[in-house]
């Protein structure tokens, strides 16, 4: 059972989350033949608090 485990900054809209659901899931069954009923996918959305780049925290978009 394939599983996908993304993780974003910020919040995404339940629009969004479904578009990249349906787009991530498309792409595994064309190059696994997997069905698509066995792919999980994890969405994780973190304050941007909580990621640094280059030792530095984001900052959220404005």
């Amino acid at each position: 059972m394939p599983y996908v485990n993304i993780r974003v900054a910020g919040k995404l809209s339940k629009i969004q989350k479904e578009a990249i659901c349906q787009g991530v899931t498309e792409v595994i069954v064309r190059e696994t033949a997997k069905p698509a009923e066995s792919i999980l996918i994890f969405i994780d959305e973190l304050d941007h608090e909580n990621i640094a780049k280059g030792g530095t925290l984001l900052q959220a978009p404005k």
